[in-house]
């Protein structure tokens, strides 16, 4: 185990933090709203620590699968610990606790929230607390890779260990390339939305904070009844399709940029997420019509909320808590499954289920006809038996995980609806789930015990299982270095 590097990218984490953390702090000092000494207070604190800790660069940077799973996990708890500071040091959260989940509900993008009243809090909370999103959604690991070289050509581990989906691939031959070539692609996507934003005359502030949300599928407000408060068939258009652009696996913008048109109609994955996507909002919207009154106003409430529990942004437009049961089920479905691959959007993955479904229909056709030989591919590429097996693994544990996690949360005795769901939502990193955390609730009346569970969810669901379970593997953090 390379501990100097570990300690090394730890620190270079920590001062990059401190860096975005003077744009929260600008945004505290133009409104004058007293928030500004919390953050120059964090900026210290963050800089000082990383300043210690990437005091020198080691000798030996070469970074191993199992040192790109810590530095992946220590680095978002970290990121977490210290983000939560400036609202515990300005009073908006007075509990430690409640200042860490709502932190990781941010980086993770999940959207959950203990607050009560979001309109009390300062705009440079707010800001902090919604760009959260937009730093989590892409993975500051990876906007660190793109502007440093820090692991002697083994970036990959890291990237592989950050990045959501069964398989990681490079768009260029070069970790760091592929990393700015995304970060390019995110950073242009978020300004034309701000710009979109802003045409339906949304303030330029609003705007900002909208705009990482969605971008980051984070889906942190700054109103009590989220979307809801502007009452604007365009502005819920322009998130929706919003929503839905970021959920693609931003492979597809790569093979945009380079013009290969049939690739892109080819993915699979594509195919299925957009098809799932106009299903159930056909379906929803059928169901909830006789509540709307009209049709164009059902499919406008129905797209809005499938966009956003399906990419686990965790916006709303509707209470859809109090939807037919149908729907309600329908979204809890979609909670479940998530965004693609290689996306922003969370949850288990399409690319997950479709894998998951080929394999089934291969072991039946091997069980009808033994002798005959079946190939499963996945984006009209062979799939490789351990990539297939990960995906099973991975499945099992997160249903253990849910299963545990829904037995301790229970202690607080809530409804099954609303406990299961939380459990769901915070795996998932969705935010809102159904009935006291449904989307005009919140988690704050959860116990301490139940929201220390849910951050774990959190992170686990972000990092999808693997990196932080690594973190409890005793073999992981032996001094001697195997072959990886």
């Amino acid at each position: 185990m390379n501990y100097k590097m570990i300690r090394y990218i730890l620190g270079t984490i920590l001062k990059v933090e401190a860096l975005l953390m003077c744009l929260p702090a600008l945004v505290a000092f133009w409104y004058g709203e007293g928030d500004l000494l919390p953050f120059l207070v964090t900026i210290l604190v963050a800089s000082g620590l990383g300043l210690g800790l990437a005091l020198k660069r080691p000798q030996n940077t070469v970074i191993y699968a199992r040192e790109g799973f810590v530095i992946t996990s220590l680095s978002w708890i970290v990121m977490s610990l210290v983000g939560a500071l400036p609202f515990r040091l300005a009073g908006a959260i007075p509990h430690y606790i409640d200042a860490v989940f709502e932190t990781v509900s941010g980086f993770t993008t999940t959207g959950a929230s203990i607050l009560t009243d979001v309109e009390a809090m300062g705009r440079g909370l707010l800001f902090w607390r919604s760009f959260t999103h937009w730093v989590g959604g892409m993975g500051v690991l990876v906007f660190l890779l793109a502007i440093l070289p820090l692991a002697g050509g083994r970036n990959v581990h890291i990237m592989r260990a950050e990045s959501p989906g069964p398989v990681v691939g490079k768009l260029v031959p070069r970790v760091r390339g592929t990393a700015k070539i995304l970060y390019g692609i995110y950073i242009t996507m978020t300004l034309i939305l701000i710009g979109l934003l802003l045409l339906g005359g949304m303030p330029l502030y609003d705007s900002a904070v909208h705009a990482f949300g969605t971008a980051g599928t984070g889906g942190f407000g700054i109103w009590g009844d989220s979307i809801a408060h502007y009452d604007s068939a365009y502005i819920d258009l322009v998130l929706s399709v919003g929503m839905v652009l970021f959920g693609v696996n931003f492979n597809i913008y790569y093979l945009l940029l380079m013009g290969k048109v049939k690739s892109i109609l080819r993915s699979e994955e594509l195919r299925w997420y957009l098809g799932i996507i106009a299903g159930s909002t056909l379906l929803i919207a059928w169901n909830i019509l006789p509540e709307m009154g009209g049709m164009l106003r059902s499919l406008r409430f129905s797209f809005f909320q499938v966009a956003s529990i399906i990419t686990t942004t965790g916006f709303a437009t509707a209470d859809f808590n109090l939807w037919p049961e149908l729907s309600r089920v329908l979204l809890l479905a979609l909670m479940f499954l998530g965004a693609c691959a290689g996306s922003t959007g969370g949850g288990m993955k399409v690319s997950r289920l479709i894998i998951m479904l080929k394999s089934a229909k291969k072991e039946i056709n091997r069980m009808l006809h033994p002798r005959s030989v079946h190939i499963l591919k996945f984006e009209e590429k062979p799939l490789d038996d351990n990539t297939s097996r990960n995906v099973f693994i991975y499945f099992f544990i997160l249903v253990a995980v849910v299963m545990a996690s829904t037995m301790v949360v229970s202690l607080d005795n809530m409804d099954f609806d609303s406990t299961f769901s939380a459990v769901v939502a915070c795996i998932n990193n969705i935010g809102p789930g159904l009935g006291v955390v449904g989307p005009m609730g919140g988690y704050a009346s959860l116990s301490y015990r139940s929201k220390v569970v849910l951050i774990l969810d959190m992170l686990l669901g972000r990092l999808e299982i693997f990196p932080m379970l690594m973190l409890f593997a005793p073999s992981v953090w032996m001094t001697k270095r195997r072959k990886n």
